[in-house]
């Protein structure tokens, strides 16, 4: 995989089943460092997606930890669709959290690492110094999602093979992708049966104020709307999904009113891939 050639490390969670999982992460930086950056990735990436980035970051002095979700990358992927909630993501990725003891964070998230992430953030809000979000988002069903998500939902439960980096392919400016990029994108999922978690995301997006996880997202907006530590936007303007996401947050949450805000100028929806350099640039420079 190229330009990841970082140690995995392996956290043991538990399902609400008992059943044992492994979350995998990589990390870089000294373990003393004053900030600790959590990459979060989403769907149907993993850490990989931050390979452009953690060199620069790191490079500032900072400590960056990069797990994979559950179903994702490395870590453990139960094989049915139905394994798959919002919930229990929500919950495995807090146990991880926990047991790794992660603090003074600043959150980076994009796509479904956003979904996840702000729900770590407002549920462990001391643990968290700052955000910043690209392409991402916290739905509650209200409104609704619009036409570009719902294709894309529609696409990913009918579609017979779940091409993964084909997928991200199309989800990015910069094409094409190398032999090699698309081959580590594809690497976590020799065939169909480990992509349950990849495929059942979509699904799982609050689309209306009575779907599962709406009540639990609009608990959190509660918190959102008292944060008043920074709170970063970077949305790229090339993503039909996200395009003006950002004035969610920007209206609603305190801490966009003394923060840097900016727009990645030819990235798509996976920021990372097409501008990471640019991305991780203005991370260091919202810690500085």
């Amino acid at each position: 995989m190229p330009d990841f050639d970082f140690p995995v490390k392996y956290t043991d969670i538990t399902a609400d089943d008992g059943t044992i999982l492994r979350v995998a992460h990589v990390e870089d930086g000294p373990i003393d460092a004053a900030t600790t950056i959590l990459c979060m990735h989403g769907e149907p990436t993993w850490g990989f997606l931050y390979r452009k980035m953690i060199p620069i970051l790191v490079s500032a002095g900072h400590r960056v930890v990069a797990p994979d979700l559950l179903g994702f990358g490395r870590s453990d992927k139960p094989t049915k669709t139905s394994d798959y909630t919002y919930e229990r993501h929500v919950d495995w990725m807090s146990q991880w959290l926990v047991a790794n003891d992660l603090g003074d964070l600043t959150l980076v998230c994009q796509d479904w690492g956003s979904l996840i992430g702000l729900r770590l953030l407002t549920a462990f809000p001391d643990r968290f110094e700052r955000v910043v979000l690209g392409n991402g988002g916290l739905p509650t069903g209200d409104p609704e999602p619009n036409e570009a998500f719902k294709a894309w939902r529609n696409f990913s439960q009918s579609t017979p093979v779940f091409e993964t980096s084909k997928i991200i392919q199309g989800g990015c400016t910069v094409k094409p992708l190398a032999p090699e990029v698309s081959a580590a994108y594809d690497a976590p999922y020799p065939d169909e049966s480990y992509k349950a978690g990849a495929r059942i995301f979509p699904t799982l997006v609050p689309a209306s104020l009575d779907y599962p996880s709406s009540k639990e997202n609009r608990a959190a907006w509660e918190v959102l709307r008292t944060w008043t530590k920074p709170f970063h936007c970077a949305f790229s303007d090339s993503d039909p999904v996200t395009k003006n996401g950002e004035w969610t947050f920007r209206k609603n949450v305190p801490g966009c009113d003394t923060s840097t805000h900016t727009t990645i100028v030819g990235a798509g929806h996976f920021l990372q891939e097409d501008r990471g350099e640019e991305l991780a640039a203005f991370v260091n420079a919202a810690i500085a």
